[in-house]
Formats: structure tokens, sequence, C-alpha cells
């Protein structure tokens, strides 16, 4: 043992040697690659142009909610002019600390490399602290240039909220089931966006028309939203140069059609920028409608959220710049205008905005509406895709099919299967509710939930991340609550008024996010503590026990390290296996993408002569497999770049060696940061092999599952025989080996865990595990379609996990 141990030092030794001057080169070209993800300078004319074009994604939603806010305010009428300053004074002040101060200059800021939304909050989280409920991550992800994270000192107040989240798995379960919370009501606010926005804009064809039923401007909007939700799969991009003329022009409209009216019915209405005037309204109305007041008053400032959700094409600078200069005055006018008009006006209150319109230029200020609602549906529904597609990376979603509409934007995806959820669920609000009151009580409880739980998720943000004073955090914290709390009491106080829609539709998801999560986790627990030590794999010897068939087999594992069950599952059944198996782990990281050069590590498993290696592939919650086209050319690519830069090592360490610390893991592999492993993607395997230096087939299609000439005719046990007395006893021959198992055939290897309950669990259990995740898991895409795997090179390997 002493000797051993000795033994181990000195090849600890020569390791560290090994990754000095291998490592060198890679820190220097990791800094070129992090100065890739810094915040770019952009020149003020640029600046300029981006918050043009942030109009028509950024901001339609907001920008739309003068169209219904002061009809929900007084659903009832109004009473008196001071009610309606009152109302006016709350909403500037609303404005002012929720999209302003706290959005556009505090959580703007809490971006995740240009990403927002609750998932982007929730992985920086994860980045600084170990909360992450799949512990699938290594300490090799942290050396990724976009996995940013902070260090602290021991005694800070940083250091102990770290420690204090890290130190309960119930901690983590509330934080994640925070998040999902958040995450349901914004797919919630996705479907009564386009319902409120839409049937809003069509009620201007009413107000010209006094007799017309509602049924009819009803029956408008259902095919309106019929026609938007038949288009969302040409995408964004297509019609996306029209949007922001199009909002920008809106907010022209409403920005001087208010100082028209302010001008032309009631000059006083700007006393209500006088604060005081909030008290006098609580005053007045504690007794009777200040709940109901207050409920649409919060939907004044719906959309807000949509400045962080949609934040990824945009600078913060280029919004911010946006906001303050356009949307935020012409915002403003056109409340303040709405109050001369109603003061003025009384009984005009349910469709004050288009009784405001002057004559001249009704027609042309419906159509802009109209588009206008488009837009801001157009990008509520382009954010719930979005959060779906990162639900999903997360594991907090069925696999659906996810389509990219975009060459130039990434982003920007099509969902069918929700697309038609959405519509279905957007024709049931418009259609059953019928008017803007039920359907703006709805909608404002959506939106104040998804605020509340920003608002405190930015709390570990502003400790951990920031390291912000306490001060600054107990100050942020008290200005947001102040005013949310309010408004979520007031819709609360409204679900028997249609307040009830989105928390059905949020718990919903919630019940198939949770229950598809809860048992995601359930399986890969299984594969940890089911996995095969990797004594046993060397006790087979290089034949494993079995007949070696010319071939390669891809085993798919979400294993990261270790030998899965699966595997010796298979070849307890089978009587042989491929000449090469490379196992391959797909794992999802905090961070929002992982450049395709640092995508994949590739080891070694055992001694050369067993032919078994590790591939992980490492993506992001914003990366696109389209990319991936072949996803079984790049493995094969970075396992023969990895067997040449393994060959450059051979001169510190022989295999022998090289094989110890592995042997001394118990866990089949080890670390996947030992002296072999290296940072492989598609750019660093293409260049290797365009310089002629390894010969290899780069066919993209699958070839047959035949022998090729200098192999017929041999067993698996003579090939396999044959290669370890000397035929991979060099890279060249090893590489040579490599290409004709792949001429001979390459399958694909997938485990199919069946979870299923105990019989002893109960009710709710069994019926979530056995009848609810089994339906999804039938319903939902195989990871074969994922990653382009054709069904004639698939193997599926079945297993029944109880929980």
């Amino acid at each position: 043992m002493a000797s051993l141990s000795q033994g181990e030092v000195t090849n600890r030794g020569s390791m560290w040697e090994l990754d000095q001057n291998l490592d060198q080169p890679m820190d220097e070209e990791a800094g070129r690659l992090k100065n890739m993800y810094r915040e770019k300078k952009f020149s003020s004319a640029l600046l300029l142009r981006l918050a043009f074009q942030s109009l028509g994604v950024v901001f339609g939603d907001l920008g739309t909610s003068p169209l219904y806010v002061f009809y929900n305010i007084f659903p009832r009428g109004v009473d008196n002019d001071e009610d309606v300053v009152g109302a006016l004074s709350l909403i500037i002040y609303t404005l002012t600390l929720i999209p302003l101060l706290k959005y556009v200059f505090v959580v703007l800021r809490a971006n995740d490399n240009g990403q927002g939304g609750t998932f982007a909050l929730y992985s920086l989280l994860c980045r600084h602290a170990k909360i992450n409920t799949i512990p699938n991550q290594h300490r090799t992800d942290e050396e990724l240039t976009t996995y940013s994270r902070q260090t602290y000192e021991e005694n800070s107040v940083s250091a102990k909220i770290k420690r204090w989240l890290e130190a309960h798995a119930y901690k983590r379960n509330i934080l994640l089931i925070l998040v999902l919370i958040g995450t349901c009501t914004a797919i919630g606010d996705g479907i009564l966006t386009p319902a409120i926005s839409v049937l809003s804009a069509s009620g201007g064809i009413k107000v010209q028309n006094q007799n017309m039923s509602t049924d009819v401007v009803v029956l408008v909007a259902v095919v309106i939203l019929i026609g938007l939700f038949s288009m969302q799969h040409y995408g964004t991009d297509k019609v996306g140069w029209l949007f922001a003329p199009i909002v920008l022009l809106w907010f022209v409209l409403i920005g001087s059609v208010g100082a028209v009216n302010i001008h032309k019915y009631d000059k006083s209405v700007l006393k209500a920028y006088n604060p005081v005037y909030i008290y006098w309204f609580f005053r007045r109305r504690w007794n009777s409608d200040i709940w109901t007041s207050l409920g649409g008053v919060m939907l004044s400032i719906t959309g807000t959220e949509a400045l962080f959700a949609d934040l990824c094409h945009f600078p913060v600078l280029a919004i911010q710049i946006a906001f303050t200069l356009i949307v935020f005055p012409c915002l403003l006018l056109a409340y303040t205008g709405q109050a001369a008009y109603i003061i003025s006006h009384k009984k005009h209150v349910a469709d004050a905005f288009y009784r405001s319109i002057p004559d001249a230029i009704y027609w042309p200020a419906f159509v802009i509406a109209t588009a206008a609602a488009i837009v801001a549906s157009q990008a509520t529904i382009s954010a719930t895709y979005s959060i779906i597609k990162q639900a999903l990376a997360l594991g907090c979603f069925p696999r659906v099919k996810i389509v990219h509409t975009s060459k130039k934007f990434l982003g920007q995806i099509y969902i069918p299967d929700i697309n038609w959820v959405l519509l279905v669920l957007c024709i049931a609000v418009t259609a059953g509710f019928k008017n803007q009151s039920q359907i703006g009580n709805a909608y404002g409880t959506a939106v104040v939930i998804v605020m509340l739980v920003t608002t405190f998720l930015m709390v570990p943000i502003m400790l951990l991340v920031w390291k912000s004073h306490w001060v600054l955090v107990v100050t942020f914290i008290v200005l947001s609550l102040m005013v949310e709390v309010p408004y979520f009491v007031a819709c609360i106080l409204k679900i028997d008024q249609g307040g009830w829609v989105p928390l059905v539709i949020a718990t919903a998801f919630f019940l198939i996010m949770y229950v598809w999560h809860y048992c995601t986790v359930k399986r890969y627990e299984f594969e940890m503590h089911s996995k095969v030590s990797m004594a046993w794999i060397l006790g087979l010897g290089p034949s494993l026990g079995l007949v070696r068939v010319p071939g390669i087999g891809f085993v798919y594992t979400e294993l990261a390290s270790g030998v899965p069950h699966i595997f010796s599952h298979f070849i307890t059944n089978l009587p042989a296996i491929h000449s090469v198996v490379v196992f391959v782990c797909v794992k999802y990281l905090p961070v929002y993408t992982v450049p395709t050069e640092e995508r994949f590590l590739v080891r070694r498993i055992g001694p050369k002569n067993f032919h078994m290696f590790r591939c992980v592939a490492r993506y992001g919650y914003k990366d696109l497999h389209k990319r991936d086209e072949d996803f079984e050319k790049m493995l094969f690519d970075c396992v023969l770049f990895f067997v040449r830069l393994e060959s450059m090592m051979e001169g510190y360490s022989d295999s022998d060696e090289f094989s110890v610390p592995e042997l001394g893991t118990g866990g089949g592999g080890g670390p996947l940061t030992s002296s072999a492993s290296a940072f492989l993607g598609e750019k660093t395997c293409s260049t290797m092999c365009s310089n002629g230096e390894l010969s290899f087939s780069s066919q993209d299609s699958i070839v047959p599952a035949q022998s090729p000439p200098s192999l017929r005719g041999m067993t698996g046990s003579s090939l396999l025989t044959r290669c370890s007395e000397g035929q991979a006893s060099t890279v060249g021959d090893e590489l040579e080996f490599l290409n004709r198992c792949k001429d001979a055939g390459v399958v694909h290897i997938l485990g199919n865990t069946i979870v299923r309950a105990r019989r002893d669990s109960g009710v709710v259990k069994k019926l979530a595990v056995d009848y609810m995740y089994a339906f999804m898991r039938r319903m939902c895409r195989e990871n074969s379609v994922i990653f382009n795997v054709p069904h004639e090179s698939l193997l599926n390997v079945g297993q029944i996990y109880y929980i």
C-alpha cells in the first residue's frame, strides 16, 4: 500500500507537469473567448438604432395598456373629478417606481450575459451556489468562458447566505418552486396578453356603431387571434421589420392625442403629479372600491416583465434609452390626456381611449391600435416559447418539438404543440368572458405574481452576485413590496371575478413541470446509485466477457462519470458488444450558451485495448441542437482528436500510468479533468482533421452494418485479439482501427428507464408518476429525435425503476 501511494504521488507529479504544458495555450485561448462575452461597446448611432428596434419587441405590451386601464379602475363609473386625479397620480408613480426604477435601472442589470427572465436569474444563482437539484455539474464546467461566478470571503454576508442556501435540500426545492411559479404565471401572461389586447383594440368597432352587438366584437377578436397564431410558424423575423415602426407610430399617436386632450379639456389634471393626491384617493375610496381600483391601476404596468424577459437581443443601455426618451413620456401623456377627457365626459369611461381620439384620425388610429395589439401579443407569445425552451433545457418540461424560424436570430423559435394550446386557451378566455374587466382581473393577477417572484429572486442575486450592501438590498425589497403587495392583495380579492383564470393555468403548468422535474431527478438518482464499478469492468477483461463485434456503440447516459447501469444490463442480456464503446452524456449547464469549441469533453475509460471512451456534450439553456445536424459525426471526430492528443502525452506518461487515477476512483472513469481531458469542439476537430494529419471517413450518412473488405471473415474476438496483439499499439493503428469500426456500423444505445411508483405509495404519488408522468413520456419526443439518430441505428434498453 505504501508503494502504491508513492507511485500515485509520482504519477500525480508528472500529470501536474503535463497539465501545465498543455493548459497554458488553452488559458490564453480562454482569455480571448471571455473577451468575446463581455458587454460590447456600441456607438451612439448604433445605440439609437437598437433603441428604436427594441420598441417593436420589448414595449408593445406595456404600450397597449392605455386601451383598458381606466375602464378597469372605474368599472361602475366615475363619481367625482378628484377620483380621476387620484387614480392618475397613482398610475404616474406606479410607472415611476416599478418599470422605471425597479426594472429599467435595477433588474435589467441582473442579466445572464444578456439573457433575461426568471430562469436567467435562477441560472445565475445556480452558478454562485450549489442549489441545482440535479447535481450533474463538475468543476471543469466552471472553466467555461460563459460560466462566471464570484468568490467570497469566509465570514462575509455573501458566504453566509451561500452556506445557508446550500445547507438543506428543502431550501433548494423552495427556490425551485418559486422559479416554477414565476415561470408558470408568465406562461399564463402569454395567454392573457393576446386576449385582452386584441379584444380591447377590436372594441373600437363598436364605438362608432353603438348598436353593434358585443358578440361581433368578440368574433372579430377571435378571427384576429386565429390569424395571429396561424402565422407563428413563419417566425417573427419575417415581419419583424414592421414591428418597431408600428410601435413608434403608436407611442407618437397616444402621446400626441394625450397632449391635445390636456389642452382641449382640462389642464388642471396636471396636479396629479403631486403625490399627495394618492393619499386623498385612498382616503375617499377606502371603504368602497379601493381594491377594485388598485387592480385596474395594476394593469398600467402590465408588460413590464417583458422588459426583462425579452432582453436577449438588445443591450441594456438601448432599452433604457428607449424607455426614458419615448415610452415613459408618451405613456404619461396618454394617461394624463385620458384623465382630462374623463373629467369632462364621465359617462365615457368604459371606452375613453377611442372616444378621446379626434374624429378626423379615428379609423387610422383604430388600425394602428389593432396593429400595436398584435405586436404586443406577438412579443408575449415569443417570450412564452423561450420560457418553455429554457424549462425544457433545465429538465422542467417534457421534450417538445422546437422549430427555429430564423437563421440570424437563434432565440426566435416556434413550438407547434404549445402554439395550438395557447390558441385554444386564448379563444376560450376571449369568448368566455367577452369583456375587458374580467380578463383584466385575470391579467393583473398573472403580472403581479411574476413581479413578486422577480423581487424575491433579486434578493439573493444582490447578495451573492452583486455583493451589495444589506442596506441597498433592504431598500430595494421594501420599495418593491410597498407597491406590489397592495396590488397583489387587490388582484387576489378578484379571484371570483376572473382572477382564478391565471391561477388555474399556472397550476396546470406547475403540475406538469414539477412532476416532470421530480421524476427526472429520481431517474438521475437511480443512475447514480446503480452505476457500475470500474473494478467490475476491468474484471471482465478486454472482451468484457463477451464477443466484441466490429462497429461502434454510442451508449447514451445521464452520468458524466462512472459506467451506467444500462451498460451492465445490456451486456448481461446480450451475447455481444461493439469493438468500440463510447459513453455519451448530454447535460445542460446553468449558462445561456456553451461555445462550440468548448462543448465536448472526451477521455478514455480503462486500458487502451478496451477501446472504451466517454464523451460529455455540454449545452446551455439557449443552445440549439439544430446546429449539431450530424451529432454522430461530431462525437466520432472528437474521439479521433482525443486519440491524437493522447499520443502527444505518451512522452510524459505511459498508458498504464494514465489509468492509475482512473482506477482509484472506483466509479468508472474518474474526473474528466485528468491529463487526457481536453475541450474538444467542432472547430478544433475539423481543424485537426483538415490538415491531413488524421485520416478518417467524413461521410454524413450512416454506413450499413457490414464489415469492410479487410475485416470480412473475422469474428469479433479475433478482431479484438488482432488489435490487442499490436494493431493498435501506435496512434496510427488505433485511428485506423476506429475508422474501420465506424465503417462497419454505428449503433446508438439509449436507455429507456421507466419510472413507477412503489406499491405502498400514496394515491397522489401513484397518479402523478404512473399516469401523469407516464402519459407525458409517451407524448413527448425521444432523445433519438432530438439528436437525429436514425431508427435503423437505434437500440433501446429498457429498465423499470420504482420510486
